[in-house]
């Protein structure tokens, strides 16, 4: 059978949008004689459409869209992505499907199985989960068509599975001879590497082949790299999607095709490419044309500037240097060195008469000022600055916080944490460290006087980071541990050796729970991000 899969971008809750790109597809499709054509999972309404799914209006309207496609089509299949309805009275009512469609109708439909419910998955707040499966004799194959999650639960490739079903095996026990997995499956580094692992072990112990199509994108904090795969039935990976972008794939299960080896880059290269395309995204989805960045002088600000030059142009990046008293000579320069590297646009605007006069009007009602006070009132202030230029030019300001900082608090509410996205809040500062380094291998980008001085946030006088913070590799050790492999403090001094440094860093992220709840969005790229993912309390008594 000839399949093409169809890589696209849907824009949740769009259905005119989404509905056109399924159809565009469709006779793409038809054009390159396939005899069905594959689109991911809710491709219709886009992923994850949310508390959209539990508005009656909205549903009708996606019914209606669902109908409409199908209404155009030939003999050439057409697999899609949609919400349906049934009327058990039991649940929600409402499933997540694959809808196929041939001659004008919808001709059948298989509900998701496996509903996650962990990190970014809350499907089970919106799904009902399918009560069977069942195969669709179409031209001659029996096509076993499951969602996601379905295929993730292959007891011959996880250890330990999440799930009793397992979709996959049902399908084959009914004699599926093809199998096709529409899919919205989140960005992480290194997910994409498991993926064809996976699949490929599947395909390989059942001797079927298989198509895997997946939607690429950003929604918000979401990234989603694309990277459809088709696999023989020697479990061979013969086709991937384009990463980061939409992609048109044809895949013959009776040729032959050369096996492809590899599915990601470098670590540096993966995790660049997905906050440029983030980044862009956002914008592009909430219309914004230009983007403002605080430039400090230090790593993650020009971090954050160099993608943002990536995503959006030169010509659409802003940046204000802020210095105060505690600004260093070379916090100045080395930002205008940067910004005559990347061409830019800027505005050097000092803090130091507001902060001056700010603290004149406040000591009457506060008779001295506290050294932290001083220091987040600075922070503020240019917060105050980034903001009234923002509202002004119609910028979307950029936040500049690692995921470090971000983890202990590093970061002050209503100051540098201003913002209505934050790019690099999933990227641990030493991993900054490996990015940069990655953008400047064929030309100094980022200065390397940026690169090397130690990081300071030059709110006081001769300040560093490691005043108050664990040194930085250190540091990153032990968040790993604790945020991304939920590991205690128990088992983390185990292996650090140093209980009072590892006691010292949990209560920092724990007690700053309640700035991250006030944080933008932060572009996910690990398997655990702040954010949807993670739900922490705020007040708890488990870390005193």
């Amino acid at each position: 059978m000839k399949l093409a899969l169809c890589q696209i971008d849907p824009i949740i809750g769009d259905l005119e949008y989404n509905k056109k790109k399924i159809l565009d597809g469709y006779k793409k499709g038809i054009e390159a004689g396939a005899d069905l054509v594959i689109f991911p999972e809710l491709s219709l309404v886009g992923y994850p459409p949310l508390d959209l799914v539990e508005k009656k209006e909205f549903r009708l309207a996606v019914n209606k869209a669902a109908n409409e496609i199908a209404s155009k089509t030939a003999s050439v299949g057409l697999i899609f992505g949609a919400i349906t309805e049934d009327d058990d009275l039991i649940g929600t009512d409402v499933h997540n499907s694959a809808l196929l469609c041939y001659e004008g109708k919808i001709q059948f439909i298989q509900h998701k199985t496996l509903i996650p419910n962990y990190d970014v998955f809350d499907e089970m707040r919106y799904f009902d989960p399918s009560k069977e499966v069942f195969v669709h004799q179409f031209k001659g194959e029996k096509l076993g068509i499951s969602i996601c999650e379905d295929i993730w639960n292959d007891a011959d490739y996880w250890y330990r599975r999440r799930y009793t079903r397992d979709p996959i095996q049902e399908l084959l026990q009914k004699g599926a001879t093809i199998l096709i997995n529409i899919s919205a499956s989140p960005y992480s580094y290194g997910k994409r590497q498991a993926r064809k692992d996976m699949l490929s072990t599947l395909c390989r112990t059942d001797k079927l082949p298989l198509a895997y199509t997946c939607c690429v994108g950003a929604q918000t904090d979401l990234i989603f790299d694309g990277a459809s795969m088709c696999f023989d039935k020697e479990g061979r990976l013969v086709k991937v999607g384009k990463t980061f972008d939409e992609d048109f794939i044809l895949f013959d299960t009776r040729e032959h095709y050369e096996e492809i080896k590899n599915c990601e880059s470098s670590f540096e290269e993966e995790v660049f490419k997905a906050l440029v395309y983030g980044l862009k995204e956002y914008c592009t989805k909430l219309n914004f044309k230009k983007v403002l960045v605080g430039l400090s002088g230090g790593i993650d600000s020009a971090l954050v500037t160099c993608i943002a030059v990536e995503a959006m142009g030169a010509e659409n990046v802003h940046v204000l240097l802020m210095p105060s008293k505690y600004s260093s000579e070379g916090s100045v320069t080395d930002s205008l060195t940067l910004i005559r590297n990347l061409g830019i646009s800027f505005n050097n605007v000092s803090i130091q008469p507001v902060v001056d006069e700010t603290i004149s009007q406040l000591k009457p009602a506060l008779k001295s000022i506290k050294s932290l006070t001083e220091e987040n009132l600075q922070a503020r202030i240019r917060g105050l600055y980034l903001m009234a230029y923002s509202n002004n030019e119609g910028h979307l300001l950029l936040t500049t916080g690692n995921k470090s900082e971000m983890a202990v608090g590093y970061a002050t509410l209503y100051g540098d944490m201003a913002g209505g996205l934050a790019v690099i809040a999933d990227v641990y500062k030493t991993d900054v460290y490996k990015i940069a380094n990655y953008i400047n291998l064929e030309r100094e980008i980022i200065p390397q006087a940026i690169i090397n001085k130690e990081p300071s946030a030059e709110l006081k006088l001769n300040q560093t980071d490691q005043d108050t913070l664990p040194p930085y590799d250190l540091l990153d050790r032990i968040l790993r541990m604790y945020l991304e492999e939920n590991k205690e403090i128990n088992e983390i001094k185990e292996i650090i050796g140093d209980e009072k440094i590892v006691m010292k860093v949990l209560r920092m992220v724990d007690f700053s729970e309640y700035k991250r709840k006030q944080a933008a969005p932060a572009l996910r790229v690990s398997s655990k991000a702040f954010g949807y993912g993670r739900r922490y309390p705020i007040v708890q008594g488990w870390r005193k």
